[in-house]
């Protein structure tokens, strides 16, 4: 398609306080969009959205809360009055062996990615129906190939993946287009976080050229932009991540073959390994939640 300009488009983008999401509000500003910003770390989103070139706001919200969502949308469209775009980038992850993972932290990686991605659809449907407007799912490389370490991200992406292309297929007669961003590991909180560990920042680097590279984050939120500019249904974050699609069919076998002798090498060090969420974006869940049980 061609692009849409982005001047007087209202952009929501979750996850909005650190990483993908900040630098992506921060673009989509800078081009003249009006952005939302959305997550769980209020002070934060504040700072990002006085710092923005445009008109924009923000909203405390979980994401996997439906209520609170749908409270969001019906704000940001009494705000702004439209929602043309939504990107749907909040997202948690933990590593770690899964007979070991703790099951609490497991289980939230899917709440967040894969469940919260879906609450933010149902929110936002309604209003990007009215605007003929772009959902944009922000998915990763662990969509298309699986890895030893990661159960619970992985699962969550491939979910999400599938999820967002079946509801492309369900909303197009209405006029919203639905997106999936690829992403490989790109320099993040959560992909610093991740490296924290030397068991998986050693796999990590053990992987075959180019998917054992960490990326810079501002190239990879600058093909997203393009991509949201040309309501895509498919973005990469990484040129090398097109390629992926056609082989994606052959990769959980190999990496079940090769997945094993990795982990026999590395099985005297996993005991003990941290189970819980990583990075700065997964302490802040992890303490929104611990206050709200409060």
């Amino acid at each position: 398609m061609s692009k849409v300009s982005l001047e007087g488009q209202v952009a929501v983008v979750t996850g909005a306080a650190r990483g993908v999401g900040e630098l992506l509000a921060r673009k989509l500003s800078a081009r003249g969009a009006k952005v939302a910003l959305v997550g769980l770390e209020e002070e934060a989103l504040k700072e990002v959205s006085e710092r923005l070139h445009s008109e924009s706001a923000h909203w405390y919200a979980d994401v996997t809360d439906h209520e609170a969502m749908s409270r969001v949308a019906q704000e940001v469209k009494d705000r702004f009055g439209k929602v043309d775009i939504v990107v749907a980038n909040a997202g948690v992850a933990s590593g770690g062996p899964f007979a070991d993972s703790d099951p609490q932290a497991w289980r939230r990686v899917i709440e967040v990615n894969l469940i919260g991605s879906a609450v933010t659809a149902r929110a936002f449907l309604p209003v990007l129906t009215e605007s003929r407007g772009y959902l944009l799912q922000i998915a990763s490389l662990a969509a298309m190939t699986p890895a030893p370490m990661m159960t619970a991200y992985c699962a969550s992406k491939s979910g999400v993946e599938a999820y967002a292309h079946s509801l492309r297929a369900e909303v197009g007669h209405q006029g919203v287009r639905v997106g999936v961003a690829y992403l490989s590991w790109t320099d993040t909180d959560m992909v610093r976080g991740a490296d924290q560990d030397d068991v998986m920042r050693e796999l990590r680097q053990r992987l075959p050229w180019p998917s054992n590279k960490t990326y810079p984050l501002g190239p990879a939120v600058d093909r997203i932009v393009a991509g949201i500019e040309r309501r895509s249904a498919h973005v990469y974050g990484q040129w090398w991540l097109r390629g992926m699609q056609g082989v994606r069919g052959y990769l959980p076998a190999l990496i079940g073959t090769v997945g094993q002798r990795e982990m026999r090498r590395f099985a005297p060090r996993l005991h003990g390994m941290s189970s819980g969420l990583v990075g700065a974006g997964g302490a802040a869940d992890e303490e929104a939640r611990a206050t709200h049980r409060n």
